[in-house]
């Protein structure tokens, strides 16, 4: 497995995020619905669709210049909050990946957890929140943690993946504090939410970054 990441590898995780959005694109509308506005689904992939199309393109620019065009993408074309979120997300990706050709293990960390930063800054989350926040925060902690105890990137992205998920399971009994959901008061607990859902699935997506192989389904389906 390679210990580096160029374009490429983030062309096949955003690919492979995609897909994964819109295999469960009726399940992140159902956990909106319940919750949201119902459009967590359709608007996801909506964005990731756009996304998909502009890749093939894409594929000479350096990681910094595929992140802030998947970030522009994302911020036209998905609806709601998540059209920011998810596009600072990716934008401080690439403001924290400089101009270089390649990410090894730590960079590429640096800049996932610059993007939930990002994530942080726009809507103002905290942990426990029942935000996507719940999801990433644990990833980007176990990423790092792997990292620097020596752990193979491809092997520390799949316990990031799990900790992502273990995260978005987390936020069920949770009474929500920012969104919509948070209108709902403690008719929101009992409920997964799908910003977490979504972004686990993003996670479970990083598998494609050092493999053509595509994801475990068990590490992307929420439940």
């Amino acid at each position: 497995m390679p210990d580096t990441i160029d374009t490429a590898g983030l062309i096949r995780w955003l690919g492979e995020f995609a897909r994964l959005v819109g295999e469960q694109r009726e399940q992140l509308t159902a956990l909106d619905a319940a919750i949201g506005d119902a459009d967590h689904g359709s608007n996801m992939d909506r964005g990731m669709s756009a996304v998909t199309a502009a890749l093939p393109g894409l594929d000479a620019e350096s990681p910094a210049g595929l992140l802030k065009k998947v970030a522009s993408t994302l911020i036209s074309t998905v609806g709601g909050a998540s059209g920011p979120l998810y596009g600072t997300f990716f934008l401080r990706m690439a403001t924290a990946s400089g101009p270089v050709d390649s990410l090894d293990g730590p960079a590429f960390a640096k800049a996932l957890r610059a993007g939930v930063d990002g994530v942080v800054a726009r809507g103002k989350a905290e942990p426990g929140d029942k935000t996507m926040f719940d999801a990433l925060a644990p990833a980007v902690d176990a990423l790092d943690e792997a990292l620097a105890s020596g752990t193979a990137l491809d092997e520390a992205l799949r316990g990031a993946a799990r900790a992502a998920a273990e995260g978005r399971d987390a936020t069920i009994p949770l009474v929500a504090r920012k969104g919509r959901a948070s209108y709902l008061g403690e008719r929101s607990a009992g409920h997964q939410d799908p910003g977490a859902t979504s972004s686990a699935l993003l996670l479970a997506a990083t598998t494609a970054l050092t493999s053509d192989s595509t994801t475990d389904s068990t590490t992307g389906n929420g439940s």
